[in-house]
């Protein structure tokens, strides 16, 4: 399976996901659970970056991901 990019990995997770919401930790452990995606140092994802992308992207990911305090995300209806 080819490797997706990062804001693609999240949105699979949160597909299958209840409401189509987890928390931050969730979300990392389940992308490295899967191997959906895999840092350039080859470590796994740490849950800041789950973070950094959905959240402080200068909005550049809005359009997919709703933040909900403190650390859930939630895919928006598309």
């Amino acid at each position: 399976m080819s490797q997706l990019l990062l804001h693609e990995a999240i949105a699979v997770v949160l597909l299958a996901t209840k409401n189509r919401s987890a928390t931050i930790e969730e979300i990392a452990n389940e992308i490295n659970r899967r191997e959906l995606y895999r840092r350039k140092d080859n470590t796994d994802l740490p849950s800041y970056q789950v973070m950094q992308r959905t959240k402080l992207s200068n909005g550049r990911y809005q359009h997919l991901f709703e933040w909900i305090e403190p650390n859930i995300v939630r895919l928006r209806n598309l």
